[in-house]
């Protein structure tokens, strides 16, 4: 399965708490870091954009919080006493990244999520926009989900499932979990050493699911388990991401891992842009639908993105991020996608050039109506 890591274009790592923190200690594993921050060169410097889903936070907030008689452990079983751990540590957990990277030429950026971010359309394209920014510009993504301001009904839970979200959102090829386990068991190999190690899964069934019971049972400051870890697989597969299960508690572990380390890998027999294409095309319903003119059609047949100097006309009532149906002067639906502008606004700039666009609105515009990422074409039949 090390050749899926090789040839991955974009891959999203997750970090446990136990791998970023010295619990002893209550401060971040710097040694650690800087041997993921080695790993992680070497994948740029082969091409490969890469995001790192990071838990810690609330961790390095306690320990810090503890160290100075501010809160005990005892304290951390009120939500806001937890949101305040992880407002204390969340720059304690960057300053750790930018000390162990920068001495490697890995620049980072933080990027703050819930969950209404990657289920609402509108705030999914503005987090998307700003991840692949980060990444065109040779940024590593540092992402953690808002504890300050996610309460306990809408939190994640475990940011293994955040992490899938996001390789779901940026159309990762690979998503590797970095655990205090090699992967997925048959039981619990803490407590019974006839365990099986399971190396491939191509589908999260009942009978694997049955097998996360205890696998992750000694995680020493983390929330989630082998469970959640199976969760996140199953939206990567949907995704066309593939999934690595994998021992974190080593040195270079990116570099081991591709050495053939042990790890349990849900290998995803499509890829993203298919699994993307499919989703556009078969799960979404649009709210509203544009028109454009002949040469726009001619576009969008051809690869490009929906500009509005093509746009002739708009139907509908619809918000930012709407599914819309996009047809030709004749009336017939071409394609379909997410709209990066409400329809009011597409009504301003129907028929503009983009340098107009922003002059028009008042405020910068985005070039693409729809971006051609966020697009199926399904041209008329003869």
């Amino acid at each position: 399965m090390t050749d899926r890591l090789a040839s991955a274009r974009r891959v999203v790592i997750k970090l446990g708490s136990s791998l970023i923190l010295k619990p002893e200690e209550g401060i971040a594993n710097l040694d650690w870091l800087r041997t993921l921050g080695q790993d992680i060169a070497e994948m740029q410097a082969n091409g490969q954009e890469v995001l790192i889903v990071s838990s810690g936070a609330a961790a390095l907030g306690r320990g810090f919080a503890t160290a100075h008689k501010q809160f005990t452990y005892r304290d951390m079983s009120t939500l806001s006493t937890r949101q305040a751990a992880s407002a204390l540590g969340q720059p304690r957990l960057m300053a750790a990244f930018a000390e162990a990277f920068t001495s490697l030429d890995v620049p980072v950026a933080q990027a703050l999520l819930t969950l209404d971010d990657t289920e609402n359309r509108k705030r999914w394209l503005n987090a998307r926009a700003t991840l692949f920014e980060l990444l065109n510009i040779g940024v590593v993504p540092i992402i953690n989900e808002n504890d300050t301001v996610a309460t306990s009904e809408i939190r994640y839970g475990d940011n293994d499932r955040l992490a899938a979200r996001v390789a779901q959102m940026v159309e990762a090829d690979v998503l590797i979990l970095l655990s205090d386990i090699d992967g997925l068991y048959t039981d619990n190999p803490h407590t019974n050493p006839q365990a099986s190690h399971l190396n491939y899964i191509d589908a999260i069934t009942l009978e694997i699911r049955a097998y996360a019971g205890g696998a992750n049972a000694q995680a020493g400051v983390g929330t989630g388990g082998m469970t959640t870890k199976l969760d996140a697989a199953d939206i990567a597969l949907a995704a066309g991401c593939s999934t690595a299960i994998t021992l974190g508690k080593v040195d270079r572990p990116i570099t081991q891992l591709r050495s053939g380390a042990r790890a349990t890998w849900i290998v995803s027999e499509i890829s993203p842009q298919e699994a993307r294409r499919s989703w556009l095309s078969g799960h979404l319903t649009p709210e509203g639908s544009v028109t454009i003119d002949v040469g726009a059609e001619k576009a969008l047949l051809g690869g490009a993105s929906l500009l509005p100097v093509g746009i002739v006309s708009v139907k509908g009532d619809f918000v930012r991020g709407a599914a819309i149906a996009i047809r030709n002067p004749s009336g017939a639906v071409i394609a379909k996608g997410v709209s990066t502008y409400a329809a009011t606004e597409i009504r301003q700039i129907k028929g503009l050039q983009s340098g107009e666009l922003s002059n028009r609105l008042g405020y910068p515009a985005r070039s693409a109506v729809v971006h051609r990422d966020d697009m199926v074409v399904q041209p008329p039949s003869a």
